[in-house]
């Protein structure tokens, strides 16, 4: 349960984040809570790449233990 619930948080944030701070001005009390708006591309970004690279290293591992050692005639 607190995993969907931090994920929800999660959500509300990032898309307030990209969608409405946007549209407000900048001395709004609101971007107090935000990081600057070049994290909202960056951030996703780092954890795409985290997440291709361990995709990767899951494969390799399963492809490495369930290789057959060549039979020699």
């Amino acid at each position: 349960m607190s995993l969907v619930v931090f994920s929800l948080l999660l959500f509300t944030y990032y898309s307030v984040w990209v969608i409405i701070l946007p549209f407000m001005d900048s001395d709004h009390i609101l971007h107090t809570y935000f990081l600057p708006r070049e994290y909202s591309v960056i951030l996703p970004g780092i954890a795409a790449v985290i997440l291709l690279l361990c995709i990767g290293a899951f494969t390799a591992v399963i492809m490495w233990k369930n290789r057959k050692p060549k039979k020699v005639d």
